[in-house]
């Protein structure tokens, strides 16, 4: 019998999880499910969402129809040969917090990186019926193995900060915020707090 992998074995334990969403599905999942998602998503940086604003300050059209999709916070080194991208980690998240409502108002379901988002983002996230989950900080070459295409979208001449489109299949997140309003990063510090200052000296 083979043996499997601790990586499969952790991947089997994920809720699988099409994207674009379904919004049903959305409304299902809560804070501090693991998930494994699959199919279409997009990348975005700081330059990608100045970018995106301008355009809309400007009145011009963005590069996609953000309504419905997950939007990754990740700048992407370049591919090594016989490989589909290089490594491909979350970046800290608050770095976008400026931009997300705004991004929200158009129909964006979720956003996905590292770090907890500001109350703004939060609210705004409530009000427009959008989650957000982060991934594995300092994976990026374990993750970049989950993405099996990788298609510049806009901004190339950012570099890694360019907008991509990613094929993925069971790449793993945890939602970190549901529409419930419930947040996983504030759960686990509420409850890890009592028994930190159980421990603290005096």
């Amino acid at each position: 019998m083979p043996k499997i992998s601790p990586v499969s074995q952790f991947l089997q334990q994920l809720r699988r999880v099409e994207v674009p969403f379904n919004p049903a599905v959305v409304a299902e999942l809560k804070a501090g499910e693991l998930v494994s998602l699959s199919g279409v998503l997009y990348t975005g940086r700081d330059q990608t969402h100045r970018r995106l604003c301008a355009l809309l300050d400007e009145g011009r059209p963005l590069p996609v129809d953000l309504r419905g999709q997950l939007l990754y916070y990740v700048g992407p080194t370049p591919a090594l040969p016989g490989r589909v991208i290089g490594a491909a980690g979350p970046t800290t998240s608050y770095r976008m917090d400026a931009y997300t409502p705004r991004l929200l108002e158009l129909g964006l379901t979720a956003t996905m990186g590292k770090g907890p988002r500001s109350e703004e983002v939060r609210q705004a996230m409530l009000a427009h019926g959008a989650i957000y989950l982060a991934t594995i900080g300092g994976a990026g070459a374990l993750l970049s193995r989950c993405i099996r295409k990788s298609e510049l979208v806009a901004f190339a001449d950012a570099g890694a900060e360019a907008m991509f489109r990613f094929e993925v299949e069971n790449f793993p997140a945890v939602v970190i915020n549901d529409l419930a309003g419930n947040d996983f990063y504030r759960r686990v510090s509420d409850h890890g707090a009592p028994h930190l200052a159980a421990i603290s000296p005096a």
